[in-house]
């Protein structure tokens, strides 16, 4: 048996070559989020779990039967590269449980019609708009944490959101509503944006309201 850390497409020939199959741990609950980014996928699309899954592979991409699977859910502040890590210990200790004893565990096939993709992440994901929800901005400051990291247009500066959290308040998208020594208030096209860590271009991350004089 061979075993693969990160979803890839392996051709017939090499998948045929161990006796009981190619083992892959998926870092989602499939058949959802299959692809390149089910960690960063989860976050944005709102979802209250996510978990890891231990399959065995076939010609196309995470599509192949399940062996295991398992939980973790999703809290209000969970970013890209915490979730990663959490993800990973999940994985591994489930894969040590799969491989101990892999008759327990005969492979399921997915249910193919309710797939969804997680696709490659791009740099340009991480450009923010004020003009949608707010609960929507904290996903995507979350879900991009580290990678791509999410810009936008502040106090007239363009620079980096860091952290921030959807907040009570009413104001046109990205006008700055009110200010404090926790962060920036900032208005977007539902609710109000918290602003609290930022970072401007070659300069150190530095709180939201230093910003302002």
């Amino acid at each position: 048996m061979v075993v693969v850390a990160y979803g890839q497409i392996l051709p017939s020939e090499v998948l045929e070559i161990p006796p009981r199959g190619v083992v892959n741990v998926h870092a989602s609950l499939l058949p959802r989020h299959r692809g390149a980014a089910p960690i960063n996928q989860s976050i944005l699309d709102g979802d209250a779990a996510t978990g890891v899954t231990i399959m065995l592979m076939d010609e196309q991409l995470d599509h192949g039967p399940i062996l295991a699977q398992r939980s973790l859910p999703i809290g209000p502040a969970t970013t890209a590269a915490s979730l990663t890590t959490e993800l990973a210990e999940l994985g591994a200790a489930l894969l040590v449980e799969v491989l101990a004893d892999l008759d327990r565990f005969p492979p399921k096939a997915q249910d193919h019609t309710a797939a969804t993709v997680a696709p490659r992440l791009r740099k340009e994901d991480g450009d923010l708009d004020w003009s949608v929800p707010a609960a929507e901005i904290d996903r995507r400051v979350r879900a991009l944490n580290p990678w791509p990291g999410t810009a936008a247009v502040l106090a007239d500066r363009q620079l980096k959101i860091l952290q921030g959290r959807p907040a009570d308040g009413t104001g046109k998208p990205g006008e700055i509503i009110h200010a404090s020594g926790e962060g920036l208030l900032v208005g977007t096209g539902k609710g109000a944006y918290l602003v609290l860590e930022v970072q401007l271009p070659s300069r150190r991350p530095m709180p939201a309201r230093q910003l302002l004089p």
